[in-house]
């Protein structure tokens, strides 16, 4: 038997009974800037005994990217909302707890943000900043990990990026490469 596509199907022919489906190998090329913990909103102080919904100071992702936030000292405490859009435009809405000043990463790719609400003020000079993590949006909604290479600068990444996939929230599709985000070129092939 020869194998090979079949147009009426649209599915690819077997030796065995059954066939199967095809796939496309695609190539997502960005050169997005190293992570950093406020370009997305500068250190702003939080209001004393309510909370401040940020509207206008707000920087977008360079690229859909998921978010980080960090206070300035170890009492900072409560939690911020963001809200904005995903790749396809979609309104996506994310809370993240505050915790002191370590950074504390969110999960969903943003490609605009529109609002952020801060928590109150803990203790005097309480701030928090939003930045950009590592970690990219995929174009695509995935059911499982199909990410076949990742290169950064021209190079292969020697470790395979961590893929996070859901077949039903775009926002949720991610990839980190292994190597630190520092504005070279990322190339990622993935099947879809």
């Amino acid at each position: 038997m020869r194998i090979g596509y079949n147009p009426k199907s649209g599915r690819i022919k077997t030796d065995g009974l059954d066939t199967i489906d095809r796939g496309f190998i695609a190539h997502m090329v960005v050169s997005p800037a190293a992570a950093a913990a406020d370009s997305v909103l500068a250190a702003t102080a939080l209001a004393d005994g309510a909370t401040t919904e940020v509207t206008e100071g707000i920087t977008n992702p360079d690229y859909p990217r998921v978010l980080q936030i960090q206070g300035n000292q170890a009492g900072v405490a409560g939690n911020v909302v963001i809200e904005g859009t995903n790749m396809a435009g979609e309104t996506i809405t994310e809370t993240i707890a505050a915790n002191g000043a370590n950074a504390v990463s969110g999960t969903k790719a943003f490609r605009t943000v529109t609002k952020i609400t801060l928590p109150a003020l803990v203790g005097a000079g309480d701030t928090i900043s939003v930045g950009v993590t590592d970690v990219l949006g995929i174009p695509y909604k995935l059911s499982h990990d199909t990410v076949l290479a990742a290169y950064l600068g021209g190079v292969k990444e020697g470790t395979a990026p961590t893929v996070t996939t859901s077949a039903t929230n775009l926002e949720s599709n991610t990839i980190d490469l292994n190597s630190a985000l520092d504005g070279s070129q990322v190339d990622v092939y993935l099947i879809v």
